[in-house]
């Protein structure tokens, strides 16, 4: 069902004709299959607007038409779905050891993902990595160069130098570097750049746990601990495309405070474990020491509760989202003890009778969660307007 948030109006006057593509794109993957009529009154479009459209869609290959439906009375009308086939996203996640890449088609399916080392983070190595690694992607699934509508890039923030630079989560090579312009360049593809817990974000919003909600928050695992913030749809990004660093935010520890990842991220829980003489370096001996009831790990999860219950808190108040979503490079497992062990406060915005959703959700998972929405990235755009809806 959609919900009256979700409508995107069109534009009939002088307004852009890509958005009125991206209305009616966007209508027909909401509906799954959907006639022109049921997207002109959901879009304040002309009939003729929407055939138009949807002529040239056609032709473009991005839909198709998939029968009729019978409606009584009358020729039924003829209903058109979303093609996967008709268009392509390329998605790229850049870390300082290792780079990786997948191809979503335009219902979002997972193609092929592939993932290369990185030898060095100069700018030279990590642009050869990239852009070896995409040709090779593109070739292995067969993927028609002039189908790839663009290139989803993620990279660890935060962007430019700021007040949190040395945190060991940046790639110092690319600070005052626009990224997007440059890689760009060197795929021939549009660009888009934003950092893992955004994209991860909008993979929910794209095939995961978030389609069809307009409004949420994502807490991403990832090296540290990251938020995505989703609000009607967008991204919210900040001034310097550093919103969301949630890490950041001092918690009270043993007297005196250390950042919220320190104490929540799967770099606290390696730090732990390796002050025990465990070493880990996978989410599946993680999950094999969750499942052996290791002490140290088990004290971590306990260790965790208060201050994620506290971050949970803050997104709730600050954003006031229909959901928050865990996810990330942390396995299931963990993510499911911390989601039933959260105490989430009575003092909050989203403390209220008739929700449509929990407060809390489990998102998407594994080590190519924020390459996957890189990908997203590009077919939200494809689909999101960037005319800002009526209210």
């Amino acid at each position: 069902m959609i919900s009256m948030t979700d409508i995107v109006v069109g534009a009939n006057a002088l307004r852009s004709r890509s958005h009125n593509r991206q209305v009616v794109l966007g209508h027909i993957r909401r509906s799954g299959e959907v006639g022109r009529a049921e997207i002109a009154r959901a879009s304040g479009l002309s009939i003729q607007a929407v055939s138009n459209i949807i002529a040239d869609l056609l032709d473009d290959g991005l839909i198709l038409e998939t029968g009729r439906r019978a409606t009584g009375r009358g020729q039924p009308p003829v209903l058109y779905s979303l093609h996967g086939k008709g268009g392509f996203a390329l998605g790229v996640e850049i870390r300082p050891d290792a780079v990786f890449a997948a191809v979503l088609d335009l219902c979002g399916k997972t193609i092929t993902s592939r993932r290369t080392p990185l030898p060095a983070t100069d700018r030279a190595s990590v642009t050869r990595a990239v852009v070896t690694l995409c040709n090779r992607i593109i070739a292995a699934s067969r993927t028609p160069k002039d189908r790839i509508l663009g290139a989803g890039v993620v990279m660890p923030g935060p962007f430019g130098r700021t007040g949190i630079d040395g945190t060991g989560t940046e790639l110092d090579t690319w600070q005052d570097t626009p990224p997007d312009t440059w890689f760009a360049e060197a795929l021939g593809l549009p660009v888009v750049v934003e950092n893992d817990a955004n994209a991860a974000a909008m993979a929910e919003r794209i095939t995961g746990v978030a389609m069809g909600l307009d409004s949420y928050g994502f807490l991403y695992f990832g090296k540290g601990l990251g938020l995505g913030t989703v609000f009607k749809g967008r991204l919210i990004a900040g001034a310097q495309g550093n919103a969301g660093e949630i890490g950041h935010i001092p918690v009270p520890c043993r007297g005196g405070t250390v950042p919220l990842e320190s104490m929540v991220s799967r770099w606290s829980v390696q730090r732990a474990l390796h002050s025990a003489g465990i070493e880990v370096t996978s989410g599946e001996e993680i999950t094999r020491l969750y499942d052996l009831g290791n002490p140290v790990l088990l004290g971590w999860l306990d260790a965790a509760v208060e201050p994620l219950s506290a971050a949970v808190t803050i997104v709730e108040n600050l954003f006031d989202p229909e959901t928050v979503i865990l996810g990330g490079a942390m396995p299931d497992a963990i993510l499911d003890h911390l989601l039933a062990s959260i105490q989430l406060s009575p003092r909050s915005v989203s403390e209220r009778d008739g929700r449509a959703q929990p407060r809390l959700l489990r998102g998407a998972s594994g080590r190519m969660t924020a390459t996957l929405g890189a990908a997203a990235l590009v077919l939200n755009q494809v689909f999101m307007p960037q005319i800002a809806a009526q209210s």
